[in-house]
């Protein structure tokens, strides 16, 4: 089992998630490759009583959540990969610094937000090279499960449906005479969704390996 923690930080700490992980199955298929199946279960709390009505600048939403993940991969012995992934998020009510709102063609008077879940789905495929060269190409789907539209001339609202479908890829080569540094890059596009802006994201950057050793 791993665990994972991590955090979004805007003026302060804004969100903290601890994640465990758990291998359930690793099993080698004849000389072909080896199949494996993971399941993680997340969990997030806002760790301050920051906005959250300033969509699209504010970086989380609030919202204490809880997710399950299952994971499945393939991996072959020439070195080709195949993962497919999808997770189911719930959602906490969140607090507003007014008491009223309207969402959804809906005039509300209070100050508490319903969010709806969410679930998604990720599909990669790619070649990895063990100390070499690693590529990928990726295929990822939201859903908000409820949440009503962004109004006309007005700004994103913390319920709305989010939806939308993003397509990318991924090089990553180590530093020659510097492993394990390798370098990144990415690309990626919003393709379409509800709600959701249709844009173009590259990033590129540096990424250092290390694995620990058990004691004995």
């Amino acid at each position: 089992m791993r665990v994972r923690a991590s955090y979004t930080a805007w003026t302060a700490f804004q969100d903290l998630t601890l994640a465990a992980k758990w291998s359930v199955l690793e099993k080698p298929m004849t000389s072909y490759g080896t199949l494996r199946t993971i399941f993680v279960v997340a969990a997030g709390i806002p760790m301050n009583d920051y906005d959250v009505e300033l969509l699209p600048l504010s970086i989380g939403l609030g919202s204490a959540r809880v997710s399950w993940r299952g994971t499945v991969n393939y991996q072959s012995t020439p070195g080709w990969f195949l993962n497919m992934s999808t997770a189911y998020t719930m959602r906490s009510k969140v607090s507003l610094d007014r008491p009223y709102f309207y969402t959804n063609d809906e005039f509300v008077m209070s100050d508490r937000v319903d969010m709806p879940n969410t679930f998604d789905y990720v599909a990669s495929a790619g070649y990895m090279k063990p100390g070499g060269l690693m590529t990928s190409v990726s295929f990822a789907q939201q859903q908000t499960l409820g949440g009503g539209d962004i109004r006309r001339q007005d700004m994103p609202f913390v319920s709305n449906r989010m939806n939308s479908f993003r397509a990318g890829a991924m090089v990553m080569y180590p530093i020659p005479k510097l492993a394990p540094l390798a370098v990144h890059f990415g690309l990626a596009h919003t393709f379409g969704g509800r709600n959701v802006g249709e844009a173009t994201t590259i990033t590129t950057g540096l990424q250092y390996t290390f694995n620990g050793s058990p004691t004995r």
